[in-house]
């Protein structure tokens, strides 16, 4: 997700993506310690997306 679509999204469906995000997240670490991932790329790619996320939510927090 960029961070434009981010911006687009509501504080409601970014909560959603969050959580559905840290549990993808946690899902393919799981599965890449129990045997090697096709594309490992991926792991980095939803964090980086958590990161958006989290950011703009405090970023709305702290602006109003």
């Amino acid at each position: 997700m960029r961070q434009t679509e981010v911006k687009e999204r509501s504080t409601v469906e970014l909560q959603e993506e969050l959580a559905k995000s840290r549990k993808e997240y946690t899902d393919l670490k799981m599965a890449h310690t129990m045997s090697p991932l096709e594309n490992p790329l991926q792991v980095r790619k939803v964090r980086k997306t958590i990161a958006r996320i989290s950011t703009e939510l405090r970023n709305r927090e702290l602006n109003g």
